[in-house]
């Protein structure tokens, strides 16, 4: 039944009730139908009037009675009484008589009869909703034809867990509507008396169009009531069949980051990428992975996907053949060590790619603060390998991935990735390749980050283990990430270090919560645990040191560190001597080396 279909019902039962009242009233007071004078007839047809004017005003006609408790008694009790009143103003000074018992009665019968008439509704919607009841009480974000397909959907899936009750829309001409019997409630400034009024259980935003911006915002809104909230699949998607209109997806925690993703210049990377051949190290992991499927819709003549990992790099060769079928691009797995420097020469010798993407390396800081070694053979070593086999075959541009931790490094795994980004500068000056670093912060997502740990925890009920209530960090998505690294290649003159605007750090506290609210759970069902700072971690980290800020940007929310003075015959000395140091050792001199500020005349060596 549609809400106008029930609202004419309960019109028609009231004016009926309300009618009959009255003349009851008379029969009881002098037991005979036949005096019925005009002053009753004119005192049931203020009554009718009255009853309606005020049970409109008090939005009796629009209470869910499914749900009825005190308060909706309360109200019919205000309507009755306000319309006996003004019958009996009416009959003062019209008729200038009150017929006191009469209207006393009336009320009685009317607040009987009403109150009645609820009741029997409430248990025909008991008798006849049972299944609704076991369903999740659902609110829609948006009354749009997305929103509206919506819901005509899970009212006709007898299957779905879920129930429309209500919708919100920003859109004040679309409240107070009734759209397929689910009322548009409010705005979204009202969304949480809205979810605590109506005992909402799960929230769907059915905007596909939301822009990234818009999206936050409706996102942090829906956070705060603490309901698990999805979003409808992309529009792309529905309209090609890929996935029907209620396969809804989980809020994704990116949303919350309130910034719109970098775009890329299309015509820049189209001219240095489209029928280039491209390697990329590291091709299996989380960014390596995401740069190879963004480049492939490039059209390079070949994509060579190389990794340690067998498995990683299988998968992906194989996600890229069934994601562009039709693709001209040959892909080539390649498994390979970047430690192994003849491997690496001779990879580069014999596919002469016009394009590296430096993306493998070992990121996981406490890990590397007890395996400092295996942070240079990998971080350091393999860097060297790598960068001079591109630049001994003449490779055009060499992309390095660095780390917002290579900025005044606590840790080894920071340190490494600065002396990787030294080598990249000093290799610019001695070679042909143009060679570049591109520098971010937490990547989401990725393998080792803090949201696939997080929701793990969550999964096994918590705790979700954070290591300090006050640290920060900057936060960007996989595929902005990856665009990054590509638009600089195109963007690249040389030695450049370039950076990401990330908008505001966020406390990695807040982050937790919001998963915990995202994945349908209060923080009373889920526990915060504090573990403490691991070793080489900082409270903040920076993404450039003040010598290295340039104020403007170099391309729509990307901005270019000046490039520091490389010292590439220290590193070799340390290389050197690494061997002969313990782990407390080398970690120290990483360290040292990595904060060193040196000069000029160590800059250049042959």
């Amino acid at each position: 039944m549609t809400h106008r279909q029930r609202l004419s019902l309960f019109i028609v039962i009231d004016s009926c009730i309300v009618f009959m009242t009255i003349f009851i009233s008379r029969f009881l007071v002098n037991s005979d139908f036949h005096i019925v004078t005009a002053e009753i007839w004119m005192s049931s047809l203020v009554l009718l009037l009255g009853h309606h004017l005020f049970a409109i005003k008090l939005g009796l006609y629009y209470k869910s009675w499914e749900y009825a408790s005190v308060g909706e008694l309360v109200i019919i009790l205000k309507a009755v009484s306000y319309s006996v009143m003004l019958a009996g103003v009416f009959q003062q000074v019209i008729i200038q008589t009150v017929h006191v018992r009469l209207l006393l009665i009336t009320w009685l019968l009317h607040l009987l009869l009403i109150g009645g008439s609820r009741f029997v509704w409430r248990v025909y919607l008991d008798s006849l909703n049972k299944e609704k009841q076991k369903k999740k009480r659902t609110l829609i974000v948006g009354a749009g034809s997305a929103g509206t397909m919506v819901v005509r959907q899970l009212v006709k899936n007898k299957q779905s867990e879920l129930y429309p009750v209500a919708f919100i829309d920003d859109n004040v001409s679309k409240q107070h509507l009734d759209i397929l019997g689910v009322r548009v409630v409010g705005g979204l400034d009202s969304i949480d008396w809205v979810v605590s009024d109506l005992k909402i259980d799960n929230i769907i935003i059915a905007i596909p169009s939301l822009t990234k911006k818009q999206l936050h915002r409706i996102s942090k809104a829906c956070v705060k009531t603490r309901v698990k909230t999805q979003t409808l699949p992309m529009l792309e998607d529905l309209v090609t069949g890929k996935v029907s209109v209620n396969q809804f997806q989980d809020v994704k925690i990116e949303s919350l980051l309130g910034r719109e993703p970098v775009d890329m210049d299309m015509q820049s990377v189209a001219k240095y990428v489209t029928n280039k051949t491209v390697l990329i190290t590291g091709a299996g992991g989380s960014i390596g992975s995401e740069i190879a499927r963004q480049i492939t819709g490039f059209a390079p003549k070949q994509l060579i996907l190389l990794g340690h990992g067998e498995n990683s790099i299988y998968s992906i060769s194989v996600e890229l053949k069934e994601q562009f079928p039709t693709t001209k691009t040959l892909f080539i797995t390649e498994i390979a060590d970047i430690q192994d420097a003849e491997k690496m020469m001779r990879v580069m010798k014999h596919y002469a790619p016009d394009v590296v993407y430096h993306a493998a390396a070992h990121k996981h800081v406490p890990l590397m603060e007890h395996n400092p070694e295996e942070a240079v053979k990998n971080n350091v070593i393999g860097t060297i390998n790598v960068a001079r086999a591109a630049s001994d075959n003449h490779v055009n541009t060499f992309v390095m991935i660095s780390s917002d931790k290579a900025v005044n490094p606590t840790s080894v795994m920071g340190a490494t990735k600065k002396l990787a980004e030294s080598i990249v500068q000093y290799m610019n000056e001695q070679s042909a390749t143009t060679f570049v670093a591109v520098r971010f912060g937490n990547v989401l997502g990725s393998r080792g980050s803090v949201i696939p740990l997080f929701k793990k925890q969550i999964e096994a009920g918590g705790p979700v283990t954070v290591t300090d209530p006050e640290m920060v960090r900057y936060f960007m998505t996989i595929p902005e990430a990856s665009r990054l690294v590509i638009q600089a290649g195109a963007l690249a003159k040389g030695g450049e270090v370039f950076v990401l605007d990330m908008g505001k750090p966020v406390r990695i506290v807040d982050l937790a919560k919001n998963l915990i609210t995202l994945s349908g759970y209060s923080l009373d069902d889920i526990d915060i645990a504090y573990t403490g700072i691991r070793p080489g971690e900082k409270l903040f980290e920076e993404l450039l040191t003040k010598e290295e800020v340039h104020e403007e940007q170099v391309y729509p929310k990307i901005y270019v560190g000046k490039t520091s003075s490389p010292y590439f015959q220290e590193i070799e000395r340390l290389l050197a001597t690494s061997h002969e140091l313990n782990k407390h050792e080398l970690r120290s001199e990483l360290i040292y080396l990595a904060n060193k500020k040196v000069d000029k005349t160590l800059s250049v060596s042959s």
